[in-house]
C-alpha cells in the first residue's frame, strides 16, 4: 500500500481493496475527554477554523467566536479565536498537504489534532527548549519561529 504526500490516507495498489481513509488520521492514542477545558476549547476552535478554511464558510467562522463567547473561563474570547487562528494559518503554510480535522462534535482525534494538542500542552507546561524540539518535528521549516510563537500566544489567553 502506497501513501499520499502527507502520509495519512493509504492509496490502494492495483489489485487491493481501499481502507477506510479515516483509520490513517485518527490519533488512537486519545480522544477529547483526556484533556482539560482549555485544551477541550482550543481543539474545538481549531476544528472550526479547519471547517472554515476547508469550506470558505463564514458561519465556521462565526460559530467559532460563539463557541468561545460560551466556553467558561474565558477572559477574552476574540482574542483566543484569533490566536488559534493564527497557529492555524501558520501550520497550513508551506505544508504538502491540508491539516486534518475532525468535526467539532467529534470524540476523537486525528492525527494532526493529536500534535497540536501536544504542542499546545508543552506551551502550557512552560518547559524551556522543549517546544523548539517539538515544533521542528511538526512544522516545515522557517515556520518554527512563528509557530512557537503562535503557540505561546494562544497558550497564555
Amino acid at each position: 500500500m502506497m501513501q499520499d504526500a502527507c502520509g495519512t490516507v493509504p492509496i490502494p495498489e492495483a489489485g487491493q481493496s481501499p481502507r477506510c481513509p479515516l483509520q490513517a488520521v485518527l490519533s488512537t492514542s486519545r480522544n477529547v475527554e483526556s484533556y482539560d477545558q482549555f485544551s477541550r476549547v482550543a481543539l474545538s476552535l481549531f476544528r472550526f477554523i479547519g471547517a472554515a478554511y476547508a469550506t470558505g464558510a463564514s458561519d465556521c467562522w462565526e460559530a467559532a467566536y460563539r463557541y468561545a463567547d460560551e466556553a467558561p473561563d474565558i477572559a477574552d474570547s476574540p482574542l483566543l479565536v484569533a490566536r488559534a487562528a493564527a497557529l492555524v494559518r501558520i501550520l497550513r503554510s508551506g505544508r504538502p498537504c491540508e491539516l486534518c480535522f475532525m468535526p467539532p462534535s467529534c470524540r476523537r482525534l486525528s492525527q494532526d489534532e493529536a500534535e497540536l494538542m501536544r504542542l499546545l500542552a508543552v506551551a502550557r507546561g512552560k518547559q524551556p527548549g522543549e517546544l523548539e524540539i517539538i515544533m521542528c518535528q511538526f512544522v516545515p521549516s522557517g515556520t518554527e519561529a512563528a509557530a512557537t510563537r503562535a503557540v505561546n500566544a494562544l497558550a497564555l489567553c
